[in-house]
């Protein structure tokens, strides 16, 4: 039987990880998977000095081999590009590289500063802040097309010194219904992240409602994946995402391999 694989995971070559490469492997073998997808952090312009240092790829696939050979298990390898519209060129140039085999389109940072800092919310109201992420995820759409998906469309709400970090889809519907439809029009998807079951939000990212409207608007390609940055977190949330795409009358979610789109259905 065909278990899905985590769509979204970070080991040890992502500078906030802590997940281990070969421990990953050893729990996906326990959990009776025949594959595994790493995705680890490109943030090329990254404001924090942590990601400045880019992962030297050669030697990553290198690793790879050896651990697919050692543990008979498919291993895929994608990447995480975190998009900054100044480093436009550099991060497409670094995509084409090399081979990977799916290619998740992230916004980590906004106007050259950093959300986990709270740099990015001075002098900004929620609202105002929340609105400038989503017209950088536009522009983000609008400007680069070499990914698969959108990673963790609503991830600024991670974030921010607010009492109460959630927002009303209706208050923002005509930037996001926008950004879905050209996600759509591009023949791209949109993933659902699991972590922000792993705080004190208790939502996937992105909320449910945008899932389902993604869903109205036609989009029909959807990964899901924990954002592991620990081994325990692997897989974690997947089974409870599908679950919430079975009651939207979802068959299918969608697999990578080589950046070619494949499917896994949920019949069953």
């Amino acid at each position: 039987m065909r278990i899905y694989t985590d769509h979204h995971v970070h080991t040890e070559y992502s500078p906030d990880s802590l997940g281990d490469m070969e421990k990953y492997i050893i729990k996906a073998k326990k959990l009776n998977q025949n594959e595994i997808m790493f995705t680890d952090h490109i943030d090329i312009g990254s404001p924090d000095e942590m990601f400045h240092k880019l992962i030297d790829y050669d030697q990553y696939f290198q690793r790879v081999m050896e651990l697919k050979k050692k543990y008979n298990i498919d291993i895929k390898v994608g990447v995480e590009m975190g998009y900054q519209k100044s480093f436009h060129d550099e991060i497409e140039n670094f995509v084409k590289k090399y081979p990977f085999d799916f290619v998740i389109a992230s916004i980590h940072f906004g106007e050259g500063m950093d959300f986990y800092t709270g740099d990015f919310f001075r002098g900004k109201t929620q609202k105002e802040a929340y609105f400038r992420y989503f017209e950088i995820v536009e522009d983000m759409v609008d400007n680069f097309s070499d990914f698969d998906v959108v990673g963790h469309l609503d991830y600024i709400t991670r974030y921010g010194d607010f009492v109460n970090k959630k927002y009303d889809y209706e208050e923002f519907s005509e930037i996001i219904d926008r950004i879905l439809s050209k996600i759509i029009k591009k023949g791209k998807g949109i993933e659902i992240n699991t972590s922000g079951f792993r705080n004190e939000l208790q939502v996937f990212h992105p909320k449910r409602v945008v899932i389902q409207r993604y869903l109205q608007l036609g989009g029909k390609t959807i990964t899901i994946g924990s954002d592991a940055h620990f081994v325990d977190d692997y897989s974690m949330g997947i089974n409870e995402a599908m679950k919430l795409l079975k009651r939207f009358g979802v068959e299918e979610i969608s697999t990578f391999e080589k950046r070619i789109l494949g499917k896994y259905s949920l019949k069953g």
